[in-house]
């Protein structure tokens, strides 16, 4: 059996390090996110409407299982709305969205949305729009409807 140089043992001992850090740094840049989880009342999760800033989306980590659905909501005008932390396009990267002004922004593909245009957004990289309703200062979402959507995650 012949011995490895020292010179050599340093070298692939340096290799594997570089090479663990780059897979561990790759792995955690494709981590979907992870948000506080919502709260929730028999069938629906409910958000306090005087808790979400104007035009600034309130992220939620719905647990389904081992599964994490990601949502956001959004007052604009006044008016509540939710939508998927996913696009139809870019869901099987799961990386969501990420808030900047009054813009949201695809992680995976750095498509920018203002704010103003996520109700009328269909298809492609616009968040996928989740039903909800709002009564007497809360905004209600069916947990069915959210995990209706968990093939996006």
């Amino acid at each position: 059996m012949r011995a490895i140089p020292f010179a050599s043992k340093n070298r692939v001992h340096s290799l594997l390090t570089v090479m663990f850090i780059l897979i561990f740094s790759l792995a955690s840049c494709s981590q979907q996110p992870t948000y506080s989880p919502p709260p929730q009342a028999g069938p629906d999760v409910i958000i306090k409407t005087d808790q979400i800033l104007p035009e600034t989306p309130l992220f939620f980590t719905y647990r389904q299982g081992t599964k994490s659905i990601n949502f956001f909501v959004i007052k604009i005008q006044g008016k509540v709305q939710s939508f998927l932390d996913a696009c139809m396009t870019c869901y099987p990267k799961k990386k969501g969205y990420r808030s900047e002004d009054d813009t949201v922004v695809c992680r995976a593909c750095d498509q920018r949305f203002s704010v103003h245009t996520l109700e009328k957004g269909i298809g492609g990289c616009y968040p996928i729009k989740l039903p909800g309703r709002e009564k007497k200062g809360t905004y209600f979402i069916s947990i069915a409807a959210i995990e209706a959507q968990a093939d996006k995650f």
